[in-house]
């Protein structure tokens, strides 16, 4: 189907490089490919370099796109592959998500070593997330516990807890089981009470507007059920203006008779107050479900809900 190298952009962590390399397969399945027919190319991001601060401080999730972006706009790559929970709602110039991968398990675990579960921590004990979502909601759950920033990849954190810097830690199951690594998970969160970040889960192709060949390419892997829940998501999302700098949780299914349910979720970041929203629609018309659902959650929570730590 081509005879033209096809470069694949990404982050160079061991999740990151499983993502890019389960794309590569997909594509060499779909299109009868051998692998010498890609290269993978590794991009540092401001996100792996910055590993001192919060997100919220230094810019929020274009930290984790921008270089590889960049490369993709200044036609070194011809796709990149990215976690679509990083991804900003709005996109560079000239750069669309071109496909979506089936999506891996959308739920969160939390990795215990005070205890197995959030529920039997001691009073006080000491939690690492670099997530705002996750920090909230945990705060709301326990409000005694110690919630202190935890940067880096999972095994930079996972290290961080052999050092004792915290109990425990919560991360996303489906980097875990791409990584087959899912035994390090002490508790398992329903979804339905500890929903995930908009996206989570899912693998995400970005390129160039207009690029035939990759679109062409990159058709004959995308998953459409993925693709309509990240849609109503992504909406949802955008309508919150959302980023790293806001705890927002979004969950999309679909259903066999062709409707989608969204659960919203939107949360100071102390967790001392939540709204939330559950939509259903059909699925043809997932942005304005997940655009209606984010106004209801807008509407609940007033004009200052936001006033003096989102920005």
């Amino acid at each position: 189907m081509t005879e033209k190298l096809i470069r694949i952009g990404t982050r160079g962590s061991q999740l990151a490089l499983a993502q890019a390399s389960e794309v590569r397969a997909r594509l060499m399945s779909a299109h009868a490919l051998p692998e010498s027919a890609f290269s993978i190319t590794v991009i540092s991001t401001s996100g792996d370099r910055i590993l001192d601060r919060p997100l919220s401080e230094v810019g929020g999730k274009g930290l984790f796109t921008k270089e590889i972006e960049l490369a993709l706009i200044e036609e070194r790559i011809d796709i990149a592959v990215h976690s679509s929970k990083d991804m900003a709602t709005a996109l560079p110039e000239g750069l669309e998500i071109s496909a979506y991968l089936p999506r891996e398990d959308v739920r969160d675990v939390f990795i215990g070593r005070a205890a197995p579960t959030i529920a039997e921590l001691p009073q006080g004990a000491t939690i690492g997330s670099a997530s705002l979502r996750r920090q909230a909601m945990l705060k709301r759950l326990r409000p005694d516990l110690n919630v202190i920033i935890f940067r880096g990849n999972v095994q930079t954190r996972l290290r961080k807890l052999d050092e004792g810097l915290a109990d425990g830690t919560l991360l996303a199951l489906a980097g875990l089981k791409r990584m087959d690594m899912t035994g390090v998970a002490t508790e398992i969160f329903d979804p339905e009470h500890f929903p995930p970040a908009p996206g989570q889960g899912a693998i995400c192709i970005e390129s160039r507007i207009g690029d035939d060949r990759v679109k062409a390419l990159v058709g004959g892997i995308a998953d459409a059920e993925t693709t309509a829940a990240l849609t109503a998501e992504r909406a949802f999302l955008a309508e919150l203006d959302g980023s790293c700098r806001t705890p927002i949780a979004a969950r999309a299914t679909l259903r066999p008779d062709g409707t989608m349910s969204l659960h919203g979720m939107i949360l100071k970041p102390d967790g001392s107050e939540m709204h939330e929203t559950r939509r259903t629609g059909l699925a043809t018309e997932a942005e304005a479900l997940g655009r209606l659902a984010g106004r209801d959650v807008l509407e609940a929570a007033g004009p200052n809900f936001f006033a003096g730590w989102a920005n």
